[in-house]
């Protein structure tokens, strides 16, 4: 079809022509629009579904044939998606293969706007050559692959890096073919751009320039922290952005739309309005340098993150330091703290509404399914609303499949769902059949893990991936005995959908929630029998925990690809050239879901449920812990928080470092694991 005026929502056509040679024809103002389209027929009238955890494409024969022809058009002018942090958290391995799937999921689902953010490095490191930098000044600033969204907003350098020659070549590669695709689809690709953060060595090479360091973030101290920012007022500084994004676009070509966030959880220099509309500016002024068209499209994070400092003045100043209409602002957990209702809708810049969902890539079953199916309404209806569509920006990916698809789902419409029967539908479109106990179990996960309501902030905070104390948060937003019987009727419908790979991911992902739930019923029991000084009750429930839940909670994840430790490991060692890349990146792979840091800076903020890691990493802390409980007891000396952290510090770190292979095969059978957790553990 004709491509619509610019800037006007996108549309799609659905209908069936006569005569039987085709039974639909999808038309739409971009290949985005064309391909939900499609996904819409595929869902809608084939039963169709399609995931980060699998597809079920069961094509009924004949395929259906419509009764009258469907249009439908966008609220919004844009569906974004990705975070900074999904770079890393969830693609920091990825090849050609698994993006090109990703970005086939992109267009299906609808997504006209997302980053194309590989391989800036390789960009970057030729613009550092040219100010004069030499390569040991580069290899100090640049992190390991596995922390580069954090080095490319200042937050970090140097840590797990350098990064190779060949890690620059395969990213380049890597990156044509994501732009080529993403474009060929009729998405806007974003661009990063410069946001103010220099390596030291820019400051050997122009003495006079005007850089100050930032402070340390996020328990990291200025070993790889308190990165350099350029003052907006300095030439430089327009210099080296405009630099720097003439290179990519001669490299990439451009939509116009590009990236930067200057104080992501780092606190500016001065608070004073006219110092944040200086950087503001100066950060746009760049852009515009190389790219007269260029729009701004930052990162909302920082406002919530530190609302002391950003108060109404110095939002408005930062935000209107760039002409209005030239900003493009995500409101990146507006799902639970909405920044568009206390900033007069972003003082007129527009803004996506997006639901940020997942932290650091956890498992663990959650959503806030009211506040989505609400909430872009809402803001849509706000008195001057300057919104201009949805996103979805979760730090990590593959979890949670049903909150994505519904929040893709609502992207399209015009008003909300009505959930219990959506969730009912979904199941049988996952599942590929109808099923009564499927279709409850839904409900009850509905009503219960899905249904957060108030401030929630998805952190897995359970026992079983958090270091062991005696105060630690059991704490659940739902009922537990929902996720049990939940587990009870997934279970039963084994015998029906068994042969489903999305049934099965889901049963793994059901039973290790309950699993979750009962680490923590066995922690309690465990602290309570400390407490009272009870050795007997200690020793069972503690035997119990390491010797038999968790070993089976490992046997379970590590009978499906997606919950494999190895999986993980392996697709970091795949990228490497050579034995000591492979070295480099499976510790950057291991470090990242452990101790985030070289000394557990950011412990476990990237925990996950993978079959081996949790037998050799969470399974030995907890048993380190019941055996100091149990010296404790026996000795009759106090247990000393600080002392076990130094003792399961060597603990975490040796798993870090203990070279040991794990397989990325799946092995058991995920039916009879799950049964027998069951038969052992149900309540």
């Amino acid at each position: 079809e004709a491509a619509l005026a610019a800037g006007g929502p996108d549309t799609y056509r659905l209908r069936s022509p006569p005569g039987a040679a085709v039974a639909v024809a999808v038309t739409g103002s971009s290949g985005v629009a064309a391909a939900a389209g499609l996904y819409r027929y595929l869902r809608d009238f084939c039963g169709c579904h399609i995931s980060w955890s699998g597809a079920q494409l069961r094509l009924p024969d004949p395929l259906p044939r419509l009764r009258a022809e469907i249009r439908a058009s966008a609220p919004g002018r844009y569906r974004y998606y990705q975070n900074v942090c999904t770079q890393s958290y969830s693609y920091a391995w990825w090849d050609w293969a698994r993006w090109e799937r990703e970005i086939d999921w992109m267009a299906l689902s609808g997504i006209n706007l997302a980053p194309a953010f590989v391989g800036q490095e390789a960009a970057w490191q030729r613009v550092y050559r040219s100010l004069g930098l030499n390569q040991s000044e580069i290899d100090a600033y640049f992190t390991g692959p596995a922390f580069l969204a954090w080095n490319r907003m200042g937050n970090l350098h140097g840590w797990a890096g350098p990064l190779p020659p060949a890690w620059h070549l395969k990213q380049l590669y890597l990156q044509y073919r994501i732009v080529e695709r993403m474009r060929s689809l009729g998405m806007i690709t974003v661009l990063p751009a410069f946001a103010g953060h220099v390596p030291q060595g820019v400051l050997r090479v122009f003495p006079h320039i005007n850089a100050t360091r930032l402070g340390g973030w996020s328990h990291f101290d200025c070993t790889y922290s308190c990165t350099y920012l350029l003052d907006p007022e300095d030439p430089m500084f327009q210099v080296i952005g405009t630099l720097f994004l003439k290179e990519l676009i001669k490299e990439f070509g451009t939509d116009h739309v590009y990236s930067a966030d200057t104080f992501n959880e780092m606190t500016p220099l001065s608070s004073d309005p006219a110092y944040l509309s200086r950087v503001s500016n100066a950060v746009f002024r760049s852009m515009a340098g190389a790219d007269p068209e260029a729009l701004w499209l930052m990162q909302g994070w920082l406002f919530q993150h530190q609302p002391d400092f950003w108060q109404p003045a110095q939002v408005r100043a930062l935000l209107r330091g760039v002409p209005l209409g030239r900003m493009v602002v995500l409101d990146l957990f507006a799902e639970s703290k909405p920044i568009y209702q206390w900033t007069e809708s972003f003082y007129g810049q527009p803004f996506i509404w997006c639901m940020l969902h997942n932290f650091g890539g956890n498992h663990g079953l959650f959503g806030t399914v009211e506040a989505i199916n609400h909430g872009p309404f809402a803001a849509r209806s706000f008195p001057n609303s300057t919104m201009v569509g949805t996103g979805l920006v979760p730090e990590g990916i593959e979890q949670n499949d049903m909150v994505y698809e519904l929040m893709n789902e609502l992207g399209w419409r015009q008003e909300p769902l009505d959930l219990p029967s959506w969730v009912t539908r979904y199941a049988e479109r996952r599942y590929g059949a109808p099923n009564a106990a499927a279709a409850s179990a839904w409900q009850l996960l509905l009503r219960s893990v899905y249904n957060c309501t108030g401030v929630c902030v998805n952190h897995n905070r359970s026992p079983l991936v958090r270091r062991p104390s005696l105060h630690m948060d059991t704490e659940l937003w739902y009922n537990a005995s929902d996720v049990y019987e939940a587990w009870r009727l997934l279970l039963s419908a084994g015998v029906e959908l068994g042969s489903s790979p999305t049934f099965r991911y889901d049963l793994v992902d059901v039973t290790r929630q309950a699993a979750q739930q009962l680490v923590s019923d066995y922690y309690l029991s465990i602290r309570q029998a400390f407490q009272s000084q009870a050795l007997p009750e200690l020793l069972t429930a503690g035997g119990v925990l390491v010797y038999d839940l968790l070993p089976e909670l490992d046997s379970l994840l590590s009978s499906h690809s997606l919950f494999l430790l190895g999986r993980w490991l392996e697709s970091a060692r795949a990228v490497a050239t050579s034995d000591q890349e492979a070295e480099q990146y499976e510790l950057n792979a291991r470090n990242q879901v452990t101790l985030w840091g070289p000394s557990g800076n950011i412990l476990d903020y990237a925990n996950k449920q993978l079959g081996g890691l949790v037998l050799d990493y969470y399974g030995v802390r907890w048993s380190l812990f019941v055996s100091a409980l149990v010296e404790s007891l026996n000795s009759g000396s106090p247990f000393r928080q600080d002392q076990f952290n130094q003792a399961v510090f060597q603990v975490e770190r040796g798993f870090v470092y203990n070279k040991k292979r794990y397989p990325a095969v799946p092995a058991g059978d995920t039916l009879e694991i799950s049964r027998k957790l069951f038969l052992k553990y149900y309540p």
